[in-house]
């Protein structure tokens, strides 16, 4: 039971990732482009107004291991840009279930949303150690993400290792465009 839940939940999270991810680039422009950022006050209280919020959060209160409720919470804070509430939840998620990858793509991804590109790194490495070999064909993406957010952040302070983890997403997407340009940047 326990397995086909987590089955289940890992379906529907990886659905919700793919989405995201290829929506993120787009978002990053967008958010750029936008003068007016919504505090996490009124983040708070949009979210509270929400019923699809209330009520998940009404079902996770009645059974707090109740990981796709937790998931679909998740998701629903990301959706209305409160970074706070999805990190705490996605938090609540990584600790239920420690070794499920997605839980710490999606914290990277609220980290970067939130301007901590220290944390966004250090869960996108959480991410890339926890996908397990039979999951990489369908983490293909997000580990070439993964891996090019962290040879980024590593291009000054420790070039080898920024060299490895730009191989590896171009070995998992070798058309971004943006990761062969690191590339070649780290291999001058």
């Amino acid at each position: 039971m326990k397995k086909e839940r987590m089955i289940n939940t890992q379906k529907a999270v990886i659905a919700a990732l793919f989405f995201g991810a290829t929506t993120f680039g787009y978002a990053q422009e967008t958010a750029q482009a936008t003068d007016t950022v919504a505090t996490p006050t009124e983040q708070a209280q949009t979210t509270r107004q929400n019923p699809a919020v209330e009520a998940l959060k009404k079902q996770i209160e009645a059974n707090p291991n109740d990981t796709e409720a937790i998931v679909k919470l998740a998701t629903a804070y990301q959706d209305a840009k409160d970074w706070t509430n999805a990190l705490a939840t996605w938090n609540k998620m990584s600790a239920l279930l420690p070794d499920w990858a997605a839980s710490y793509y999606s914290q990277a991804y609220v980290f970067q949303n939130m301007k901590d590109e220290d944390n966004a790194k250090m869960s996108y490495e959480k991410y890339i150690a926890a996908v397990k070999p039979e999951e990489v064909e369908a983490n293909k993406q997000n580990l070439a993400y993964a891996h090019f957010f962290v040879a980024y952040k590593l291009q000054e302070t420790d070039k080898e290792q920024a060299k490895q983890h730009i191989a590896k997403s171009l070995q998992y997407d070798a058309t971004n465009e943006e990761a062969k340009k690191l590339n070649t940047f780290l291999n001058q």
